[in-house]
């Protein structure tokens, strides 16, 4: 039931000055994307700016990528909760509409136990019949999915794999070990895409990739064709990049580089706003050194 292998955008949202979606300017972003071998599409996750959409909103976003991306490659959906009840009716809007895929991050603000992510993840994947990727992101969400309720909550038939963004190496080292090869890790933190692909991972689901995308791919690609320097090179190269990306709270740098480029993928929604005049200069100086603008 593995999802996808290689490089998922975690893609952004672009937005109408009134915050709703602009539809027009996500099919440009989808097809950028797919133009430069980007492997898999994650829509409506953090960088795609969800926490501030409604319900209906984001299901509908996730139609129009599903619809747009033609199966062309995978689409995965965030349907994320911290309350089980409203993950479960998210996923299963997100299953209607045909995605491939869920994200689940953990709980946030309330958090739970580890037996609770036991009962709240389990819960969410015997409701729907698509696969679960995991989300751990405490740096997000205060709560960390640890490398034994990572085991068993992958004895779940549909909790297909990980996406890791904790940066605790020996954590994620241990749920390599514990959940096999069978069990599908991806990196969610851009700065450490190797080193994670090294511990056995699938691929990346990446904020880089926006700007990106064909050196993205081609970072998890040489790595998985045992072109180890290459891949190291590129993660290396994009070292500069992916801090200035990540200077602020993601999705504004992104965001704004997306605009720099020439996307009018408007501005973050509240409490999001536009970025630091001296961190705009780092984002700009870190582009023009990658050949971005």
């Amino acid at each position: 039931m593995s999802l996808f292998t290689g490089s998922g955008v975690a893609i952004i949202t672009p937005m109408q000055a009134d915050g709703s979606v602009n539809f027009p300017v996500l099919k440009e972003l989808l097809e950028f994307q797919l133009e430069n071998g980007t492997d898999a599409i994650i829509i409506c996750g953090t960088t795609g700016e969800a926490s501030t959409m409604t319900d209906e909103e984001q299901i509908e976003t996730v139609r129009f990528a599903v619809e747009t991306v033609a199966k062309r490659v995978p689409v995965i959906a965030g349907a994320g909760s911290n309350d089980t009840a409203h993950a479960i009716e998210l996923a299963k809007g997100c299953e209607n509409v045909g995605v491939d895929g869920v994200l689940l991050v953990t709980p946030y603000y309330n958090k739970t136990t580890q037996k609770g992510l036991i009962k709240h993840y389990t819960a969410i994947a015997n409701s729907i019949n698509i696969p679960v990727i995991l989300y751990n992101v405490p740096g997000r969400t205060g709560l960390s999915i640890s490398p034994q309720t990572c085991y068993e909550l992958s004895k779940v038939k549909n909790i297909v794999g990980i996406k890791e963004a904790s940066g605790n190496f020996s954590n994620i080292a241990q749920i390599a070990a514990l959940c096999g090869p069978d069990f599908d890790l991806y990196s969610g933190n851009d700065d450490q895409n190797v080193p994670i692909l090294s511990l056995g991972g699938k691929g990346i689901i990446s904020v880089l990739a926006n700007v990106a995308p064909k050196d993205a791919h081609d970072m998890v690609a040489k790595f998985h064709a045992g072109d180890t320097k290459g891949a190291s090179e590129l993660q290396l190269k994009s070292i500069e990049l992916i801090n200035a990306l990540f200077c602020e709270v993601n999705p504004i740098p992104v965001k704004t580089a997306l605009s720099l480029m020439g996307f009018n993928v408007g501005v973050c929604k509240a409490p999001l706003c536009e970025m630091e005049p001296e961190h705009l200069e780092v984002l700009k100086k870190a582009m023009k050194n990658y050949g971005l603008i």
